[in-house]
């Protein structure tokens, strides 16, 4: 996702998250963001939109927008942990993340981005072990 400006046209927000303009003039509606018009513009047609911690944390919790984010953060090849801890482990990892606040969850995303799953884990304490 391109970064976001502190106030965006509904054309230049959707095409930065790749969704229609209607998609994000229906957010506007059901989300209450607060927007403002474009001056020279007939009909109201063109508005900005303040884009604030409440409409950064909306759009960072729409799954399409994390599974993008998801893939284009991969970098590394998985790495093999013990087959049978596997679904146990995965569940628990999975149980935090959705418990952690769209905030936090950024946080989380960018610092994978920056330090990649190795990095992460060096600073859990965790080191890999050759079997």
């Amino acid at each position: 996702m391109k970064r976001l400006r502190s106030k965006m046209t509904t054309e230049e927000l959707a095409d930065s998250l790749k969704v229609a303009r209607q998609t994000v003039n229906r957010w506007i509606r059901q989300q209450g963001w607060k927007t403002e018009r474009v001056n020279g513009v007939k009909g109201g047609r063109a508005r900005l939109i303040h884009v604030d911690a409440r409409v950064r944390d909306y759009i960072m919790s729409l799954p399409a927008v994390r599974n993008r984010q998801a893939i284009y953060q991969l970098a590394e090849a998985p790495a093999s942990y013990g087959e049978e801890r596997a679904p146990a482990l995965l569940h628990q990892i999975t149980d935090v993340l959705e418990k952690m606040t769209p905030a936090e969850q950024e946080h989380l995303a960018i610092l994978l981005a920056r330090e990649g799953i190795l990095g992460f884990l060096t600073r859990l304490g965790i080191r890999e072990t050759q079997a």
